[in-house]
């Protein structure tokens, strides 16, 4: 079945954001997979299931508020050949979850895909015990665990394709609001062993991972005011993370930049950190995210605000930066 990656889909798929979305990709592809299995933790209307539910009842089970429990029966179900996707909001299916999706499923080293809604900023207004900026640290410890992270709902998309023929351990973490900018304005090829380059340049390489990539498109459009050229780099995959092609880029480069949603220990500057540690040469790293403490609750564009992550805070310190360099 053909899956629609058409300009019209994509706006009806951006207005849902990608937790609203992942319900209505799924719907979309389950025909072609007999062995799917999804599994929620009280999350159908979350995370957009409900006409999955109602189109595919022998795919789908909702057990209810216990991620735990629904771990064990995706590692069975795993076992008798099902490929199992379980759902539930990020703080839950990670740091509640923890110990069942190392044991379970990371040490048995199952078909489960354990699928993380409204990370990073998306449920800000509800607290720390709600929103996730811990989940990248935690996952990417389990051995064997691929670990994706997508920037709009069109690489959610191709996510999921590439989840459905995949046999391991995964991990999908989902980010952003409803509305979210998409950062992907055409169909491209996804491969978690090849990074997207969204835009060219060479005084700056800015990598960023998740929704919050658009505002790392919006700060390369405003460092060029300033004539400085920045290339911009979706990092969907952080594990298993290839840099090997941009290590010239790395050496001639004024400066690399991580952005992300999440705390900057453990995080995606910190992987950065511990590859770029492995080549001869490279530019500093200036790392973008959560510093160590816990945010004030608000909404998206004030939690980006307070934590120094809008295109414009990021400007100022990297020109502060590269002036005293």
């Amino acid at each position: 079945m053909a899956i629609d990656y058409s300009p019209k889909a994509m706006i009806q798929k951006n207005r849902l954001g990608m937790r609203k979305a992942f319900g209505a990709w799924l719907e979309e592809m389950a025909e072609d997979h007999d062995d799917l299995m999804v599994i929620a933790a009280d999350v159908a209307s979350s995370a957009g299931l409900n006409g999955f539910a109602k189109k595919f009842p022998d795919k789908f089970l909702d057990i209810g508020i216990s991620e735990q429990n629904m771990t064990g029966i995706a590692a069975g179900l795993a076992k008798e050949g099902y490929n199992v996707f379980i759902v539930s909001f990020a703080p839950f299916v990670t740091m509640r979850n923890y110990e069942a999706l190392r044991t379970l499923i990371g040490y048995m080293h199952l078909n489960v895909k354990a699928v993380a809604l409204a990370s990073g900023f998306s449920l800000g207004a509800q607290g720390n015990t709600h929103y996730c900026l811990e989940d990248i640290s935690l996952i990417r410890t389990i051995p064997g665990m691929l670990l994706l992270s997508p920037a709009d709902c069109l690489e959610e998309g191709k996510c999921l394709e590439y989840l459905l023929d995949y046999r391991g351990p995964a991990f999908l973490r989902l980010t952003g609001i409803d509305g979210s900018p998409a950062v992907y304005r055409k169909e491209f090829s996804f491969s978690p062993d090849r990074l997207q380059c969204l835009r060219e340049g060479e005084d700056i390489v800015l990598l960023g991972t998740g929704a919050i990539l658009s505002e790392g498109m919006r700060l390369a459009r405003v460092l060029k005011k300033d004539n400085l050229s920045c290339a911009v780099y979706d990092i969907a995959t952080l594990k298993p993370l290839q840099l090997e092609q941009l290590k010239e880029q790395f050496q001639s480069a004024k400066l690399i930049v991580a952005v992300e949603e999440h705390f900057c220990i453990g995080g995606l500057g910190d992987i950065l950190a511990s590859n770029l540690a492995t080549f001869s040469h490279h530019a500093p790293l200036l790392k973008f995210g959560i510093p160590d403490k816990f945010p004030k609750a608000g909404d998206y564009d004030y939690m980006k605000e307070q934590c120094g992550l809008t295109a414009s805070q990021m400007h100022s310190k990297i020109i502060s930066v590269l002036q005293k360099a």
